[in-house]
C-alpha cells in the first residue's frame, strides 16, 4: 500500500519536474559530478546546483527538459518487454526446468527467467552451521550470513552450465540476483583469484570487503565475479542493494554507483540492461527499476498504478513491480488475476513472490478458471510486444513515456488529477486497472474519466463520448481499457511460444478516427525498420495507408498483415499497392478484417473501407447483445430482455425497456430462481433485472 510495511510511515515520493504551479525546482547540490571520462569528481566549496523547470502546464516538455540535461532513457532490449518469471525459492536445476515446462504446456510465453539469490550458497541453516563449525564466522572472515554470494550452489545446481544452456535453448534470457554488500569471503570459488588480484594473501582467508570506491576492487568485481557467468549464459544482473547509502567517498551512494557501472559493464557484450532500485533523479539512464517488497493485498495493487504513472514526472518510466505481490497478505485468485491484468499493461511484467513452500505465481495453481484467464492475458502481453517496443523507441528518441498520467493531456481539467490510477499506455490506450474485489455475478464497478474525444473499449467494443465520467461494469476476464479515436495497435499474430522474432503475421487494430503510428522493428543489433501507418476518417469512410522505411532485411519474408477495423462491421473494401488495385481477404465475423499477403517492403499500400455509420441505438444493441450473452441468471429473463432491446426503435425506448427490468432488483441467485418459477407460469412478469446488469446495459449513456 502507500505505507512502508517496516516503518509504518506513509510513503513520500521524491520531487519531480512537473508542478501545478508551473514551476518545479530540483536541488542537486549534494550529488557528485560525473565527468566525460566516467570518473566521479568531488563537489568543491559550497556551490549550489539547482535546476528550475518553468514549463507551465507543459508536463511533457518539463520531462524532456530533464532529459536535455542528463540524457534520454536508453533503448530497452525487446526481450525485457515480454513476461518475466521470478520466485524467491530454493529451486534445483530439475525443479526449475520442470516449472518452465509446466508454463510452456499451459502456453504461457516467458521471455526472462530469473533465478533469485538461492542460485548461490545463501542463508540456509546448514550453510551457516558449517561456517560456524569451521570457526570462520567472525568479522575477520565476514561472518556467517549467506545473503551475499558468487558461487553456484552445487547441491541445487550440480552442473549449472548445462542448466543455463538448457534455459537459453528454450529462448529465455537469464538474470541472477545479487546482494553485493557482503563482499567476497573465504569459501567463494573465486576467492583465491580475487584475493591475489587485490594483493591479499589468500591463505589468510581474510574477508574482502565491498568497496565501490576502489577502482581495483571494482574492476575485479566485474572481471572475476561476473564476466565468467555471463559467458555461461547470464544476460544481465538483478542488483538487490538495500544496505545503506554511505561509501568511503562523501556524497557517493553505492546504489547509484552499482547501477551506473553495472549498466555500462553490461553494455560491453549486450544491449545493456539491469534490474535495480531507484537511486534518485537521473536513474532513468540505468533501466530497469524495481519497486521492492509489497504485501499481497488489494491496497498494494491499488497503489502501484498511481505510483507508476507518477514516476513519469521524474522521467523514470521503466518500472518493474512484483506482479501478484511479494509477501504476507492472502492468496486470492481474483486478486492474482487483477494483478496480472495490471502487469500486462505496465512497463515490465515480472511475476514474483517471496520464499515459501506455498507462495507461487504459477497460473496452474489459481483454480476455478482464474489461472486460465491469467494465461490469456499473459499471451496478450506477448502479442503486444510490437506495440510496446515501438513505445520503447519513442521513449528513447523523443522522451515519451510508455505510462503517462491523464493530466499530461488535459492539464487544466480537475478530473484528470482525480483519477490517479488511470494512465495512458503507449499513447493510444487508456487503462484503469480494477483494484477491488468483484460483486454480484463476478462483476465489478469502476469509475473512470475519459478525456475529450471518442473512445472504444478494447475488450468489449463499447463506444463512449469523452470529456466525462462513467461508471463501468466489467467481468473478471476484462477491465476498463480504452482506445482513443484513430488509435492503431499493432500486435503479433504468430502465436509461436516465446519467440521474439519480428512477426510474419502482423495485425493492426484500427479504431475509427484520424491517427498515425510508426511501428519500429529491429534485429537486436543496429538495423532498424519502420512501418509508417496513417489512418484517416471521413463520414462513412476509413482509409489506412502504410509504407516502409529503413533496413528491409529486418522485415520477415512473406509478411502478411491483418487490418482489424474494430468499429466497422461490414462495408465495401478496396486495397491498393503503389496505386494499383490488389487482391485481399475479407472477414466480418466479429468486426471487419482485411488481410493482405506477401507484402512488398518497397511498396506503398492503401486500404479504403466505405461503410454505413452506426447510430447510437445500433451501438447500444450491439453492446447489449455482448452483455446479455455474459449475464448469469434466469434464461427466460435473458431471453425476453434480449428480444425487447433488439426490437427497440429509439434510444429512449431502449432505456425504458431497461428501466422496466430495473423496477425490481434482486441481488441474490435465490431471488432469480424464484422469478423463474413465476415466469414459467405467467410470462408477462419479466421486470426482474439485477441493478448492476441494468447499469452495464446503460453505462455508455
Amino acid at each position: 500500500s502507500d505505507y512502508n510495511i517496516y516503518t509504518k510511515e506513509k510513503i513520500k515520493l521524491c520531487d519531480g519536474v512537473c508542478s501545478k504551479s508551473g514551476v518545479a525546482v530540483l536541488d542537486d547540490t549534494s550529488s557528485l559530478i560525473l565527468d566525460e571520462n566516467g570518473k566521479l569528481q568531488d563537489v568543491f566549496g559550497n556551490i549550489r546546483d539547482v535546476y528550475v523547470f518553468a514549463y507551465g502546464d507543459d508536463y511533457k516538455g518539463a520531462v524532456k527538459g530533464l532529459y536535455g540535461i542528463c540524457g534520454y532513457t536508453p533503448l530497452i532490449p525487446k526481450y525485457a518487454l515480454g513476461n518475466w518469471w521470478s520466485r524467491y525459492y530454493s529451486y534445483t536445476d530439475k525443479t526449475y526446468l520442470n516449472m518452465l515446462t509446466r508454463l510452456e504446456e499451459n502456453r504461457v510465453p516467458i521471455t526472462v527467467a530469473t533465478i533469485d539469490m538461492d542460485w548461490h550458497y545463501s542463508d540456509d541453516v546448514d550453510k551457516q552451521k558449517k561456517i560456524t563449525e569451521s570457526g570462520k564466522d567472525t568479522e575477520y572472515y565476514g561472518g556467517n550470513s549467506g545473503w551475499t554470494g558468487y558461487s553456484w550452489n552445487k547441491d541445487l545446481f550440480p552442473d549449472y552450465k548445462t542448466f543455463l544452456k538448457e534455459i537459453e535453448r528454450r529462448n529465455y534470457k537469464i538474470t541472477l540476483n545479487l546482494h553485493p554488500a557482503g563482499g567476497i569471503r573465504w569459501f567463494e570459488d573465486a576467492y583465491q583469484e580475487f584475493a591475489l588480484a587485490m594483493g591479499i594473501d589468500p591463505t589468510t582467508q581474510q574477508h574482502i570487503q565491498f568497496d565501490i570506491v576502489d577502482d581495483n576492487f571494482l574492476n575485479n568485481y566485474f572481471k572475476i565475479l561476473h564476466k565468467p557467468y555471463e559467458k555461461d549464459g547470464v544476460r544481465f544482473w538483478w542488483i538487490d542493494w538495500q544496505q545503506g547509502t554511505k561509501t568511503k567517498k562523501t556524497g557517493l551512494d553505492p546504489l547509484w554507483s552499482l547501477n551506473h557501472y553495472h549498466f555500462y559493464d553490461n553494455a560491453k557484450n549486450y544491449q545493456p540492461l539491469i534490474l535495480s532500485r531507484f537511486a534518485g533523479v537521473g536513474s532513468h539512464r540505468y533501466p530497469l527499476g524495481f519497486s521492492g517488497d509489497t504485501v499481497i493485498d488489494w491496497k498494494s495493487l491499488k497503489y502501484i498504478p498511481y505510483f507508476t504513472a507518477t514516476a513519469s514526472n521524474v522521467g523514470y518510466s521503466w518500472w518493474s513491480h512484483d506482479i501478484g505481490g511479494h509477501m504476507y497478505g492472502i492468496k486470492d485468485n481474483e486478486l492474482f488475476l487483477r494483478y496480472i491484468q495490471f502487469g500486462v499493461f505496465s512497463p515490465i511484467n515480472r511475476l514474483h513472490c517471496t520464499k515459501g513452500d506455498v507462495w507461487t505465481k504459477e497460473t496452474s495453481y489459481y483454480s476455478n478458471g482464474f489461472g486460465g484467464v491469467a494465461e490469456k492475458f499473459l499471451r496478450l502481453r506477448h502479442a503486444l510486444i510490437p506495440y510496446i517496443h515501438s513505445a520503447n523507441y519513442r521513449t528513447h528518441k523523443f522522451g515519451q513515456a510508455l505510462i503517462e498520467p491523464i493530466y499530461y493531456y488535459e492539464p487544466n481539467n480537475k478530473l484528470a488529477y482525480k483519477y490517479k490510477n488511470s494512465f495512458y499506455f503507449g499513447g493510444e490506450l487508456l487503462a484503469t486497472p480494477i483494484t477491488k474485489k468483484s460483486g454480484y455475478g463476478g462483476l465489478t464497478k469502476t469509475k473512470v474519466y475519459l478525456p475529450h474525444g471518442e473512445w472504444t473499449d478494447f475488450f468489449t467494443g463499447d463506444r463512449y463520448e469523452g470529456g466525462r465520467e462513467y461508471q463501468t461494469v466489467r467481468w473478471l476476464d476484462n477491465f476498463p481499457l480504452f482506445a482513443k479515436a484513430g488509435a492503431i495497435i499493432p500486435m503479433n499474430k504468430d502465436y509461436v511460444g516465446n519467440s521474439l522474432d519480428n512477426p510474419t503475421n502482423l495485425e493492426l487494430n484500427i479504431f475509427n478516427g484520424n491517427g498515425k503510428f510508426d511501428l519500429y522493428e529491429d534485429d537486436d543489433k543496429e538495423k532498424l525498420f519502420i512501418t509508417k501507418i496513417v489512418s484517416t476518417y471521413e463520414k462513412g469512410k476509413q482509409t489506412v495507408k502504410f509504407s516502409f522505411d529503413g533496413d528491409s532485411s529486418v522485415m520477415p519474408k512473406n509478411r502478411n498483415i491483418w487490418l482489424n477495423f474494430r468499429n466497422i462491421f461490414g462495408g465495401d473494401v478496396k486495397a491498393f499497392a503503389n496505386g494499383k488495385e490488389i487482391a485481399f481477404e475479407k472477414n466480418c465475423d466479429t468486426y471487419l478484417t482485411v488481410k493482405l499477403q506477401d507484402l512488398d517492403c518497397f511498396a506503398e499500400y492503401e486500404v479504403v473501407v466505405e461503410f454505413i455509420e452506426q447510430t447510437k441505438l445500433d451501438m447500444l444493441k450491439r453492446q447489449a447483445e455482448y452483455s446479455i450473452f455474459h449475464f448469469e441468471g434466469a434464461n427466460m429473463i435473458r431471453h425476453y430482455l434480449y428480444h425487447a432491446l433488439k426490437e427497440s426503435n429509439t434510444v429512449a425506448e431502449f432505456k425504458d425497456v431497461v428501466g422496466r427490468f430495473e423496477a425490481q432488483m434482486p441481488e441474490m441467485d435465490a431471488q432469480l430462481i424464484e422469478e423463474v418459477r413465476v415466469l414459467l407460469s405467467k410470462e408477462k412478469h419479466w421486470n426482474t433485472l439485477p441493478k448492476i446488469y441494468a447499469e452495464r446495459l446503460l453505462e455508455t449513456l
